[in-house]
């Protein structure tokens, strides 16, 4: 990363967080100048970057500031969970969220979707078209079981951005992120062995833990800078912790990317205690800010951390097309794949890596950092409009999801009950710990176009919750038999 970007991210982090506030003035120039050891020139460039995305503003003769009018909700507070092993639940309320058809008329807010309607997506379809008109029947074939060349070769030469270097030997071609951390999983663990997850987690890693048989020992993460790293090491002093499992980049549900130095603190930890780690980076490339954040797998020495990703978030998940570079763990890898799905499908593959030689997917995802990054603060701002004092908000970095926390013990299953009944679907809180905190807790997608729908749908969340609350304090005892009132709308 150049000089201008690294400070105009410090400075932005500062803003991010609250150090400077609506309307306050941001240090000057030559301030930063002095403090950083970089020229005037290289303080200007980073400025201009912060005015590109709306972080800052000039004034004449004055200087810079942070824009009067940003409104900035208190973040998350850093979760409590169970400092021990649990076996993991929520499966029922898992399904309650994936069972809804995905063509129904109810506004989902909770469902982890990218936005596919997007223009920059045809060159894809007109490959998957031209190679379904092939008379060789080549996508008809099985591929080979780390999957097809050519789309090897294509990640292989993305991985660079993320600060890795591999091979397409290094390789496997998956259905989906969720088979790749499924196949990780199984190739590390047995039965009864301890898994150290961040938390809040990806719901869908905490079902594949439980489906292995295995406990989750929760890391509580800061809503900025990511997992603690101070109670994760007490956690592998204590316990016999077999992998550490996290999203270092554009978390979900939190959107947080950890600084490089605290990743590289956490690769030291992992070496210290001799301990793998499995890296899901499917949101990676979706960085609201370019370049990419680097992985972890960037700061590995010796091959212990497990790289996962896939084209389903920054592409479309409909292609089921993940990958995993298993590192020292190949073999093992290897050998799930064979006995769980076998080869990848041949079509989606050809596919992509038609898509990214021809310099599609690159152009895919400008368009898409900057319409996730706008969505992402619009929605933000539907937040602090419509939803009730002390609701505390996530300031994502990356990918489409907003983490909301909810004034007092609120229970987000009983909202959204009702929701559901107005049309309205948000994504409980609870499935995204193992031990099912985080009750008060709700994931907001912002990856669709923020159209009038979506934000009444916004509206209708907030209204309800402060409905809930009112019901609470006026009579706990019937607040669980509440119905919504009319819509306003």
């Amino acid at each position: 990363m150049t000089l201008y970007l690294n400070l105009a991210e410090f400075i932005s982090s500062r803003i991010e967080q609250g150090l400077y506030g609506p309307g306050e003035r941001l240090p000057s120039v030559r301030t930063l100048s002095h403090e950083h050891g970089v020229s005037l020139t290289t303080v200007q460039q980073a400025y201009r970057v912060l005015e590109c995305s709306g972080l800052a503003v000039s004034r004449p003769k004055s200087g810079y500031f942070v824009p009067s009018d940003r409104r900035v909700a208190p973040l998350p507070q850093m979760g409590r969970p169970i400092l021990r092993p649990v076996d993991i639940s929520q499966w029922d309320m898992v399904q309650e969220l994936i069972r809804l058809d995905q063509g129904a008329s109810i506004v989902q807010l909770g469902c982890g979707m990218p936005d596919i309607s997007v223009p920059t997506l045809k060159p894809l379809l007109t490959a998957m078209a031209r190679i379904s008109r092939r008379s060789d029947n080549t996508s008809l074939q099985y591929s080979h079981i780390q999957g097809v060349l050519a789309l090897r070769e294509q990640i292989a030469r993305l991985s660079i951005d993320a600060g890795v270097r591999l091979t397409p030997a290094d390789l496997i071609v998956t259905s989906g992120c969720q088979e790749a951390l499924s196949t990780a999983i199984r190739a590390i663990c047995a039965p009864g062995d301890i898994v150290a997850i961040a938390s809040p987690s990806y719901y869908g890693m905490m079902q594949i833990l439980k489906a292995a048989g295995l406990k989750a020992l929760e890391i509580p993460s800061d809503p900025v800078t990511g997992i603690n790293l101070e109670a994760l090491e007490m956690a592998l002093e204590q316990w016999p912790i077999k992998v550490i499992q996290l999203t270092a980049n554009c978390n979900n549900p939190m959107g947080y990317i950890m600084p490089d130095e605290r990743k590289l603190k956490l690769i030291r930890m992992a070496q210290r205690f001799d301990v793998p780690i499995i890296e899901d980076d499917i949101y990676g490339d979706l960085s609201h800010r370019y370049p990419r954040p680097r992985s972890l797998k960037s700061f590995d020495e010796d091959n212990r951390v497990v790289l996962c990703s896939s084209f389903s978030k920054t592409v479309a998940p409909g292609l089921r097309v993940g990958w995993i570079a298993p590192g020292r763990y190949l073999p093992q890898v290897l050998h799930m794949k064979f006995i769980g799905s076998g080869a990848t499908v041949t079509q989606p593959q050809l596919a992509v890596a038609e898509f990214i030689a021809k310099g599609n997917y690159q152009l895919h995802l400008r368009r898409m950092r900057k319409q996730y990054k706008r969505n992402g603060d619009l929605m933000s701002e539907w937040v602090n409009r419509y939803f009730p004092a002390g609701t505390r908000v996530s300031q994502p970095q990356g990918g489409f999801t907003l983490w909301v926390e909810l004034p007092g013990e609120f229970d987000t299953y009983a909202l959204n009950r009702l929701l559901e009944a107005q049309d309205v679907q948000v994504a409980n809180g609870n499935i995204f710990s193992a031990a099912g905190k985080y009750r008060n807790c709700i994931r907001l997608n912002f990856a669709n176009p923020p159209t009038r729908k979506v934000e009444m749908a916004v509206q209708k969340v907030g209204q309800t919750v402060g409905q809930l609350i009112q019901m609470e304090l006026d009579n706990p005892l019937t607040a669980q038999q509440w119905q919504p009132q009319p819509s306003v709308f």
